[in-house]
């Protein structure tokens, strides 16, 4: 059903050497303008801000994820339970999973009030996109593509290895992320992770023989949170963007110009089914018109505008180190009298916990559980069998809350 490559296409890769594409519809998956949108922005937003070298795009984790996706079907006992035309949906979701990502990623999400997974179902279903057009050519793969990024449940063990707590997505962003932001805690065994799974009635398990790996994969998982993704300067800028975005929605509504060309922006801001719009959207036309903003009639945009281009961030108080509540007052108190200060102050808090437990009272059971099959054939949920799991349910919580704020603009 599906022609291969009279030669097998490789991609170099400086995290597995070589990635292999051996199907024709994934290389003109590849090559589609969604997929290659993707190198037009940066994986990891912000956080460059801190980790200089972070500068590896959302094309790069998209081939990662791919690959990883690849990696499972060659290595995962019981993964040849997958029909051809399934393998072939593993492989389009783990490829196409992220392209509804917009430019900056998640301070985009914030002002468009959507997901990018939302997204990523949109522009797959979208019959003007190219990614329909090639999916389409099989009958009902657009569909099922899109099902599986937005876990419809027709296609369960494909969509819990696509996104789950253990998936294609989080072994290539860890390995990823640790490689190019320098973070070695990031780090993971991904083929011992691979050779622990096994494929049991169409669910995915792990051998206990490798519960060391899944407790190792956890807890870099959650290190990375709160050093790289959760990093207070790389939150700072991804604000001040947010900021940038609310100020055009405000002038906006008020029916006052905005000195830059932000058609396809506004298009979006207004209507977040505009699909063609939203991938005209990337890394580069925010920043070129944050860099004609620079000079707005706006003043709040020209200041916001020239501290982005210029890294000229957000102050930070982190509460849980207890700053002075004068100090805190007195921060709250310039902003609520400034008619502005909502755009120069922020009560923002992040929280991540390192093994997420979802009880279902009328199954009394974990769904999003990792299983572990032992010796005897007996299967356990991870925080049942290993005790290190199980202490990080209740003991890795962790939310951190700070205020973030402008201190010139209120001088």
């Amino acid at each position: 059903m599906f022609e291969k490559l009279a030669r097998t296409k490789v991609f170099r890769d400086p995290i597995y050497g070589y990635i292999e594409v051996k199907y024709q519809i994934i290389l003109r998956l590849i090559d589609s303008k969604e997929v290659q949108r993707l190198r037009r922005i940066r994986q990891l937003s912000g956080v460059s801000m801190v980790f200089h070298t972070a500068e590896h795009s959302r094309f790069t984790h998209a081939l990662g994820a791919y690959h990883v996706a690849n990696l499972v079907l060659h290595h995962v006992e019981g993964i040849d339970c997958l029909s051809e035309y399934e393998r072939i949906v593993f492989l389009c979701s783990a490829l196409l999973h992220d392209i509804g990502h917009g430019p900056y990623s998640h301070a985009f999400e914030a002002v468009l009030e959507t997901s990018h997974e939302e997204m990523t179902e949109k522009i797959i279903l979208c019959k003007e996109t190219d990614v329909y057009q090639i999916l389409n050519e099989i009958p009902g793969l657009p569909e099922d593509v899109a099902g599986v990024i937005g876990h419809h449940g027709k296609f369960p063990l494909i969509e819990s290895l696509v996104s789950s707590q253990l998936d294609v997505d989080r072994m290539d962003y860890l390995t990823r992320d640790a490689y190019f932001t320098g973070a070695t805690y990031g780090t993971i065994d991904m083929h011992r992770l691979l050779r622990s799974m096994k494929i049991v009635d169409h669910k995915v398990l792990c051998r206990a023989s490798g519960v060391h790996t899944l407790e190792s994969y956890l807890m870099s998982r959650y290190h990375m949170y709160f050093q790289v993704y959760y990093h207070p300067v790389s939150r700072a800028y991804e604000l001040l963007l947010e900021s940038i975005y609310e100020r055009i929605r405000d002038l906006t509504e008020q029916r006052i110009s905005i000195d830059a060309n932000i058609e396809s922006f506004l298009n979006v801001i207004k209507n977040n089914n505009d699909v063609l719009s939203y991938i005209e959207l990337d890394d580069a036309y925010v920043n070129g018109f944050i860099k004609q903003l620079m000079k707005s009639s706006d003043s709040i945009l020209r200041f916001l505008a020239n501290a982005f281009n210029h890294r000229k961030l957000f102050k930070y108080l982190d509460l849980a180190n207890h700053p002075d509540p004068k100090l805190i007052e007195d921060i709250k108190k310039k902003s609520v009298e400034n008619p502005n200060g909502k755009y120069f102050y922020f009560e923002n808090s992040v929280s991540a916990v390192a093994y997420l437990q979802t009880k279902n009272n009328q199954k009394n059971e974990d769904l999003l559980a990792i299983k572990v099959i032992l010796p005897n054939q007996e299967i356990k949920n991870l925080d049942e069998y290993s005790p290190i799991v199980h202490s990080l349910v209740s003991s890795s919580y962790k939310r951190v809350e700070r205020i973030y704020y402008f201190e010139d603009i209120y001088a």
